[in-house]
């Protein structure tokens, strides 16, 4: 009678154990991820909340607004402020960097934000470590009146916004998006940057791929997996 060989190989209940193994390690990354995700878009929140609640203090305290508080008055109630505006009553004039960079250093040196800017008058680049705030991903906080925003409407309207700085993936957006506003990025307080042409370049633009267009409404397109999406807060 000829020898039976034996079968080497799993048995199905070790096969079963390898699954449930695999199973809760997909588990834990993909929830270790959503966590991730939920904390930056919460500093993003909260960092766009204490600008709000900085610029506005300081309007409540002094009666200028900050940035736009001419520097020869600003020095008598602010010491050691170097830059001011125009005493417009606005954040604006243009691609002039001079009062957005200024909007940082008065708001810093009276004490409503943390750090100590210098401002200036140039766009800022990637060495840049004291002219302006940035957000998670590394892109700088910009303050400023323009129209630089989708609008749903076709024409956007001239008006104070908070850029949330370059370099955001669109999921993060769009999870901000639905926890402070809308979910749309045409519509609400919260929008969808520009493409091209902002007031004060690239770095208050976006990317096309952040937003499909090719829904009734845009929506913000997570199936492209951008990483270098902005946006605006609207004052």
């Amino acid at each position: 009678m000829p020898k039976l060989q034996k079968q080497h190989g799993f048995t199905l209940v070790e096969i079963a154990i390898v699954l449930v193994i695999i199973g809760l390690l997909l588990g834990g990354i993909l929830k270790g991820q959503e966590l991730i995700t939920s904390a930056r878009v919460r500093n993003i929140a909260d960092q766009n909340s204490g600008v709000q609640a900085a610029y506005y203090g300081f309007i409540d305290r002094y009666r200028q607004v900050p940035g736009d508080w001419g520097q020869a008055n600003a020095v008598q109630a602010i010491p050691g402020v170097l830059t001011g505006g125009d005493n417009s009553g606005r954040l604006d004039g243009g691609a002039d960097w001079t009062e957005p960079l200024a909007l940082w250093e008065q708001l810093s040196k009276a004490g409503f934000i943390q750090g100590n800017f210098k401002g200036g008058s140039t766009a800022p680049t990637a060495a840049d470590t004291d002219v302006a705030p940035r957000n998670a991903f590394n892109g700088f906080l910009i303050l400023y009146r323009t129209d630089d925003y989708d609008d749903a409407g076709g024409t956007p309207a001239d008006r104070l916004n908070l850029v949330l700085g370059a370099g955001i993936p669109v999921n993060v957006l769009r999870e901000l998006d639905l926890k402070i506003d809308d979910g749309l990025p045409q519509t609400g307080v919260l929008r969808h940057a520009v493409t091209s042409g902002a007031t004060l370049g690239t770095l208050a633009e976006s990317l096309p791929a952040c937003v499909d267009a090719t829904t009734d409404p845009d929506i913000w397109d997570i199936a492209s997996n951008e990483q270098l999406c902005n946006a605006v807060y609207l004052y």
